[in-house]
Order: C-alpha cells, then structure tokens, then sequence
C-alpha cells in the first residue's frame, strides 16, 4: 500500500484572504468584496468543489484508459448547498458545510451502456476528493 504525504503552506493576508503554496505553485483564496474579501480569488468552499471537479476528471480519464474507452468531451459541472447561519455565528444545530453536493458529469464516450455504467461506478469508488467529502476524515487542528 503506497501511502502518500501531500502538504500546503498558506499565509494570511488580510481578514479573508490567503495565498497557499503547493509545489511548485501559488493560488490565492478570497471572498467577495460583500463579504469582507478582495474578490482575488475563489472562495474556500468553491476550491473544495473545484478540487472534487479536478479529480473526478483525472479519475474519469484514469479508468477510461484502463478500461480502453475513448473519451470524446468531458465536463463536469457542480454546485452545492450550503448554509451559512454557523459560519455567522448563530446559535444552530446546522452544518457549516454543504448540506448537499450535486455532481453532472457530461461525458461523450466511446462505450456502450453497460461499459459507461461500470466506468462511472469505478470513477466514484476511486476519487480521493470525493471519498473525503463523502466520509468522515479527522482533521486535527492545533494552535503552535
């Protein structure tokens, strides 16, 4: 079992704003200017999304190799549901996450239905985002 360590780094700069380091690489996190942001980036919520987006396109390339389907388009289209009344504070039992996350996977492929079906089926076994969204992942946080 091959066991990999991903990290980031990231510096706030500003009530909303961070700019994060992975690799070799750089991207900024914001809010909109109606939320206290600078508008310089997407927001946190939106990376979690675009981040599920991602690697559901890898894993849906991955098993179409590995399956000898061609893939012609592939989009994938995402939006979610999310309350935002205890990231305000408010005295609730509600979630501050996504109370739903609807996924539309727009595929042209060279295969025949039953193949598409057992495609799309590994696709979800296999994404590493998803199963993260999906199932409960401690996250241990520690103030240095």
């Amino acid at each position: 079992m091959a066991v990999l360590k991903y990290s980031i780094k990231a510096e706030n700069e500003g009530y909303a704003k961070t700019r994060v380091k992975a690799r070799n690489f750089e991207f900024i996190i914001d809010e909109p200017k109606n939320a206290g942001g600078e508008d310089a980036g997407p927001t946190p919520v939106e990376y979690l999304i675009g981040a599920l987006a991602g690697c559901l396109g890898v894993v849906c390339n991955k098993v179409a190799k590995e399956m000898d389907i061609k893939i012609n388009s592939l989009n994938i289209d995402i939006e979610g549901d999310l309350d935002t009344d205890k990231f305000a504070g408010k005295d609730t039992d509600k979630r501050s996450g996504y109370r739903e996350i609807r996924v539309n996977i727009i595929a042209d492929v060279d295969a025949d239905s039953v193949k598409k079906y057992q495609w799309i089926k590994a696709v979800k076994e296999r994404c590493p985002v998803s199963d993260n969204i999906s199932n409960q992942t401690p996250v241990k946080i520690k103030l240095s």
